[in-house]
């Protein structure tokens, strides 16, 4: 079979397939499945290089949603881990390290992309948007991104948007709003192998005052998580919660 480009006018077809193999080629550099590194940084920069000659190609909104997504997501990198190699969660992270030339494009992207019909990539862009328009974590507008993961919620269902759901519900109504959430999400199974799930339920039962169950949750974690970063977060959780009173 001879290997030939396809024509400009063949991209739309073929859009959705395209867009979810860039993205998991940046969610592995973001994050990577296994081994000893938090990220691969060439991946997610191949991704982002591609999601930008994509979208001088074919500037769907969609295409403009998903290059925005990520880079939101490209310019906290550098406050994702501290000096040490440690994980930096979202709340935690110094924002003076964010770049605020891809936040100012991801920026201008998604407000252009707005003008028109907005998809799943674009949603996730305006979830990832508000996160980094926050001044600091307290200020994070959780009202407005519960309001989003909704609407994502309805376009594009999956165990992984619940679960994500469920945390802005958590911070808006508390720990125990948010398992309740959670525990739903997590009841089909379908998140049993999913460390991050039971890391955000360890978290909410540690908000929570139950220890003991929170000890549980990150022990399920570690046991099915395959990168060393959070396998060493996940391991001082646990070591934090054995210094705390049982429940």
């Amino acid at each position: 079979m001879p290997y030939e480009l396809p024509e400009v006018s063949e991209l739309p077809g073929r859009i959705e397939a395209i867009l979810r193999v860039i993205y998991l080629v940046f969610n592995e550099g973001y994050s990577a499945s296994s081994g000893p590194d938090l990220a691969r940084e060439e991946l997610s920069r191949e991704a982002i290089r591609l999601g930008r000659l994509l979208m001088s190609l074919l500037p769907d909104p969609e295409v403009c949603g998903l290059l925005a997504l990520m880079l939101f997501h490209e310019a906290r990198r550098r406050a994702r881990q501290s000096t040490d190699g440690k994980i930096v969660l979202l709340a935690d992270q110094d924002r003076s390290l964010w770049d605020q030339a891809l936040i100012s494009e991801a920026s201008a992207i998604i407000e252009n992309a707005f003008d028109k019909e907005i998809g799943p990539y674009g949603l996730q862009a305006a979830i990832a948007s508000v996160h980094v328009s926050a001044p600091d974590a307290s200020q994070t507008d959780w009202k407005q991104i519960l309001k989003l993961y909704d609407v994502l919620l309805e376009a594009a269902p999956s165990p992984v948007v619940r679960l994500n759901r469920a945390v802005a519900v958590h911070m808006l109504a508390g720990p125990a709003a948010g398992l309740a959430e959670l525990d739903a999400a997590m009841a089909t199974g379908t998140l049993d192998e999913y460390a991050p799930a039971h890391g955000a339920r360890a978290e909410m039962l540690m908000r929570a005052g139950r220890y003991i169950d929170a000890s549980k949750a990150y022990s399920q974690a570690l046991a099915v998580c395959r990168q060393e970063p959070e396998q060493r977060f996940f391991l001082r959780r646990l070591e934090e919660l054995n210094a705390l009173p049982n429940e």
